[in-house]
């Protein structure tokens, strides 16, 4: 059975949230509130935490998933940001994103897209996630909780912790939180490209036509 931690969504407790990054840091696949539904997340080098998130989303080796980091320093650590590119992301994180880059050599192969080199990254806004990723100074690998035959990301810890307590190792309760999905904009080219409108709005980024 998966632990269930309630942490303030304004106010988290420390306290909760140092165990909750030594559970992460131990292996853990954890449940976590984000400002776009709540997310998947383990440590980045941990290959069976991986594996295990793959398999209660459904998903294949081919679905790549997130690096939910806490700052744009982490975000110039794991990508390639010039100039152009950190200004139109100082502007607009942290926020309901998603951006695509190109990964340096921090990013381990197996989590970049195999083609491309890139890597997804983002910056959310809710204060439990953040504190999260302060305490565990490094980026949480993510995925959002969808699961099998699912549209919507799930947004009630209760029943996240009904249906996933044997899969997962800790479900953090932060409260409500939204459905939508992140805005997705690939950042790799001469011109920011929309991949899926979400939450984010993205008219920083592009012009709708």
């Amino acid at each position: 059975m998966s632990q269930f931690f309630v942490i303030h969504s304004a106010n988290p407790q420390p306290r909760l949230i140092k165990q909750a990054a030594e559970l992460v840091r131990g292996g853990a696949v954890i449940v976590y509130p984000t400002d776009s539904g709540y997310a998947l997340g383990c440590h980045l080098g941990d290959k069976d935490a991986v594996a295990r998130i793959r398999q209660i989303r459904g998903v294949d080796d081919k679905h790549h998933m997130t690096l939910v980091c806490r700052d744009l320093s982490e975000i110039a650590h794991y990508s390639r940001v010039d100039n152009v590119r950190f200004r139109l992301l100082k502007s607009n994180t942290p926020g309901s994103y998603t951006f695509i880059l190109d990964a340096t050599k921090e990013v381990p192969k197996r989590l970049q897209h195999p083609k491309r080199n890139t890597i997804g990254l983002r910056i959310p806004d809710h204060p439990v996630a953040l504190a999260l990723l302060e305490e565990l100074g490094e980026p949480l690998l993510s995925s959002s909780l969808i699961l099998p035959g699912g549209e919507q990301t799930m947004h009630d810890a209760e029943e996240i912790q009904e249906r996933l307590s044997r899969q997962v190792d800790l479900v953090i309760d932060g409260g409500p939180v939204g459905i939508e999905p992140t805005t997705v904009i690939d950042l790799t080219g001469s011109t920011p490209v929309l991949i899926r409108s979400g939450k984010g709005d993205a008219s920083p980024f592009v012009t709708e036509e």
